[in-house]
């Protein structure tokens, strides 16, 4: 099975270094599983942005949005935020 490579977005990384350590160990963890799998059947496909497919992906109270570039095998996690928060454009 080919494993993909998992990146976070400077923004994503700058997010996770303010939250407290357990929930960002917590969210850092399920992120890390996307490598093995990364179309898990609790995340849910929201559509295309130049052939790379966009997911959406429910940790607790959290939402990561990410792009599957398939042609690198990585898996890009270009937000992270509260469910009230993450669909807002900036």
């Amino acid at each position: 099975m080919l494993m993909y490579s998992v990146e976070l977005s400077l923004r994503v990384q700058k997010f996770l270094d303010k939250l407290d350590d357990h929930i960002s160990e917590r969210i850092t963890e399920r992120l890390k599983n996307l490598s093995k799998e990364p179309v898990p059947s609790d995340s849910k496909f929201i559509g295309r942005e130049n052939n790379d497919k966009l997911f959406r992906y429910r940790i607790g109270d959290f939402r990561a949005l990410y792009k599957i570039k398939e042609s690198k095998k990585v898996v890009l996690i270009t937000k992270l935020d509260k469910r009230s928060k993450v669909y807002n454009c900036d």
